[in-house]
């Protein structure tokens, strides 16, 4: 069957089409279109190609994957041999490698072109005619394996070049890679399949390489740059490296972002500490800059030694993994309580810095990596985070290592340790009494919302504790203007203010007190709930598990922390103090509370009130038995719309959610 004029041109404009969305989102991160419009062009094009095979050409988005899997990699013999780098690993020997080759030229200055050392497979591509003809692996740098079959399926490296001008036949040197989101997304997927895991982004862009079957390579989120040539006529080389590698990303290449030109070695520290610094922040992994001779003919004057060229260097950055020993395994008790075990190491240098501690994040993690002490570890520091523990080498184990075990009381306070279904982090139940805590429950507890003590601010709060003034929120009501008056950017007067207003916090409703003690899973709606149903706080602590969930809207999770947290005899020791001090509220049927007829409907405030503050219009719909939440969505059932009312209330309007003007909600609160 021939094939129409229109069908011929329509599937030479798709391929162009597709190859320009290609280059955008693969090279320039910069997509036009999403990725259904992408997926549509692409079956159009198949479409045409399905039904005129004469359409098919090598170089069509469509033959991506194209190839049976292969029984194993034919050999490739390198026509120029890829060499490796020399490394220099501190200022010095970055130096010493710029004096060496300016003596060597005979020169007194010379210009770099400076580019991320990538953390990735080195490859070979051979261009023939502007098509991709042959991919491969740098292999020991005289003989690869041909993976050309797997490297058509990277969607960033052109399998037609772009333009005109390139010679007919030429070599173009990078590195295969895998960003960072794309190595997580992998590892994610092999989890839930229950499948191995890669332990680095630079294994998984290696493994998936060297896949018998493309389709596999296909899958996996792999991404190129260039930074040099092989086989390349002499009549079209450019007279510098980055203008060659401008000339590569005029054809379609891709060409790292990075790349610099810099004059003369303190340049090259300048340029070294900008992408040390920016390391973090990058989707991919680097170890190090290349810095190279920019100037082609002094490449060739300085020449090479045994495996590597005279006229580059690799400045490495500090290793990020390193090898240690596992001497001890403490537990963590943090602001919240949650309990961290962390891995105490022997010394060693990793990520820039000396590391003699690791986190191990949980006790699901301790498990799944199956940490001991005197396990040999592999620890990594990426950028400035916390030192963690990613595997241990099961064969260098002692034969007396034991299992890690979590304890069941908190290492600092010993209070119970409270275990959350369907958490993986086990927490202190001991609140209000745990010192590691300390910090965090009494800033809640004088907060606006809870006991109200205003003036006690998270500074004053941090020098109360850390000179030993209080110990527990309980030791608030004990302070004297005297105790106060000598503190930090405190005076007489402001210390007597602070007195009057922990005094006046003593009368409060037993839904605030509830809320100020912290118990996880308790916000101002449960308090509220808990309030208006068990009417005591005696009640309310003596409830079991099957009480606490007659209340409204409170289930197994909720009811388990309540439990958990009055059972701790720290925390009703804490209780106690409080209520002897003074701390009060009227038990029975709280005001305000009475049939609850707002029980279950969710309000959300917007804009401002007239008739009162947002603080008393929520305070008036939880007494009422409503919840307020901090958005709009298909469950809110009113939205509050005081003045200049405004993302919100445009959200409202689109859910077709109802609104009430402030006339409107005052009357609904009269009724």
């Amino acid at each position: 069957m021939s094939v129409p004029q229109d069908a011929a041109d329509r599937a030479a404009a798709l391929r162009e089409q597709l190859d320009f969305h290609n280059r955008q989102y693969y090279q320039l991160d910069a997509p036009l279109i999403s990725d259904a419009e992408y997926d549509a062009l692409l079956r159009e094009l198949q479409a045409l190609e399905g039904r005129y095979p004469q359409l098919i050409c090598p170089e069509s988005p469509t033959q991506r994957v194209g190839a049976a899997p292969l029984d194993a990699f034919a050999a490739v013999a390198h026509e120029v041999p890829m060499l490796s780098l020399d490394n220099a690993f501190d200022d010095e020997e970055l130096a010493a490698f710029d004096r060496r080759l300016r003596e060597r030229l005979g020169v007194d200055s010379v210009e770099y072109a400076a580019e991320p050392k990538l953390d990735g497979l080195a490859v070979s591509l051979v261009y023939e005619s502007g098509l991709l003809a042959r991919a491969a692996t740098r292999g020991d740098g005289y003989t690869g394996e041909n993976i050309t079959a797997n490297v058509r399926t990277i969607r960033g490296i052109p399998l037609k070049l772009l333009g005109a001008g390139w010679p007919q036949r030429f070599e173009v040197r990078g590195e295969v890679f895998m960003p960072k989101k794309g190595f997580e997304a992998l590892n994610a997927r092999a989890q839930q399949n229950g499948e191995k895991v890669f332990v680095n982004p630079r294994n998984a862009a290696a493994g998936s390489l060297r896949q018998l079957d493309p389709g596999v390579t296909a899958s996996r989120p792999l991404r190129f740059y260039c930074y040099g040539h092989g086989v390349f006529p002499a009549e079209a080389l450019p007279s510098r490296h980055h203008e060659l590698m401008e000339l590569f990303g005029r054809w379609g290449l891709p060409v790292s972002p990075e790349l610099r030109v810099v004059e003369g070695v303190e340049a090259c520290h300048e340029t070294y500490r900008r992408l040390q610094s920016k390391r973090p922040d990058l989707d991919y992994d680097i170890d190090g800059v290349v810095f190279k001779c920019n100037r082609f003919d002094w490449q060739e004057l300085a020449g090479f030694v045994a495996r590597a060229p005279r006229w580059a260097v690799a400045r490495k950055f500090p290793a990020e993994e390193a090898t240690t020993r596992v001497v001890a395994i403490d537990v963590q008790v943090g602001r919240t309580g949650a309990l961290t075990p962390v891995a105490r190491l022997e010394p060693v240098f990793v990520g820039g810095v000396t590391v003699t501690n690791a986190t191990l994040h949980n006790a699901d993690e301790v498990q799944r990596k199956d940490v001991r002490v005197g396990d040999t570890v592999v620890v990594s520091r990426a950028g400035d985070v916390i030192p963690k523990v990613d595997r241990v080498l099961l064969e260098a184990r002692p034969a007396d290592a034991q299992p890690f075990v979590m304890p069941d009381r908190c290492p600092v306070c010993d209070s119970g340790v409270v275990a959350v279904e369907g958490e993986a982090i086990l927490r202190c139940g001991g609140g209000l009494y745990c010192p590691a805590q300390h910090k965090e429950s009494v800033k809640h507890f004088a907060s606006r919302r809870a006991m109200d003590i205003d003036g006690l601010g998270d500074k004053l709060v941090d020098q109360l504790l850390d000179q030993g003034r209080i110990k527990t929120v309980a030791d608030l009501y004990l302070l004297a203007v005297e105790d106060l008056a000598s503190l930090e950017r405190m005076g007489e007067k402001s210390a007597e203010n602070l007195v009057r207003a922990i005094e006046k916090s003593k009368r409060t409703t037993l839904a605030r007190f509830l809320y100020a003690l912290g118990i996880r899973e308790v916000g101002e709606a449960t308090a509220q709930t808990l309030a208006g149903h068990f009417h005591t706080l005696d009640a309310l602590m003596a409830a079991d598990e099957a009480a606490l969930q007659t209340a409204p809207d409170v289930g197994p999770a909720v009811a388990g922390q309540i439990v958990a947290f009055f059972a701790q005899a720290h925390n009703r020791e804490v209780i106690a103090a409080l209520r002897a001090a003074g701390v009060h509220w009227t038990e029975g049927v709280p005001e305000g509370v009475g049939e609850r007829p707002l029980l279950g409907q969710i309000f959300v405030l917007t804009g401002t009130l007239e008739s009162m503050t947002r603080d008393e219009a929520k305070d008036k719909l939880l007494a009422l038995g409503a919840k307020v939440a901090g958005s709009v969505s298909k469950k809110t059932n009113y939205v509050v719309a005081g003045s200049e009312a405004g993302s919100k209330l445009v959200k409202a309007e689109a859910l077709g959610v109802e609104i009430l003007s402030e006339t409107a909600f005052l009357a609904l609160l009269a009724r």
